[in-house]
């Protein structure tokens, strides 16, 4: 019997019809082979960490059940990315899809190519509420408790845009 995981993946576009590539990734993901999607947040709008003049982002989180290891999981979702016209030219830069690993389990991972818990995903709003809607009482490994984590992050123009796609 093969054991399966719960990993929370971090989706964002801001550019070719934003909610259109969040939509086109969930269907893409959900027909990877050893993925079964388990919920879905709401749709969020963000601003840019990057450079201001580039659009507002749009994110959501997905948990999924996945019998994949880590650094196949991650090849899959940039295979998807790629197909999506993902390009990768500057840190932080405009994208038609970005698709992270958030968590993996409860573990702690740190390959050249992946780090779980993803970087940074503690401090940042448009992964927290999101994570938070679909997984209130998750334990973030090395960090504490999601709500506690909530709650000491600002929202910084994070937008509820609407319901699941």
């Amino acid at each position: 019997m093969v054991m399966k995981t719960r990993a929370y993946l971090g989706l964002g576009s801001n550019l070719d019809t934003p909610i259109e590539q969040l939509r086109a990734a969930r269907t893409a993901i959900c027909a990877v082979m050893g993925i079964e999607e388990m919920a879905f947040s709401s749709l969020y709008r963000s601003p840019s960490m990057g450079s201001k003049n580039q659009p507002d982002y749009v994110n959501a989180v997905m948990a999924i059940q996945t019998d994949l290891p880590p650094l196949v999981l991650l090849a899959a979702l940039q295979t998807i990315e790629n197909e999506h016209g993902r390009v990768r030219l500057e840190r932080w830069g405009a994208r038609t899809l970005d698709i992270d690993i958030l968590l993996f389990g409860d573990e702690v991972l740190n390959f050249p190519d992946l780090v779980v818990p993803h970087y940074g995903m503690t401090e940042r709003a448009f992964v927290l509420y999101p994570l938070a809607e679909i997984a209130p009482d998750l334990a973030i490994p090395n960090h504490g408790k999601l709500a506690e984590l909530v709650a000491r992050c600002p929202l910084n123009d994070l937008v509820r845009l609407s319901d699941v796609v």
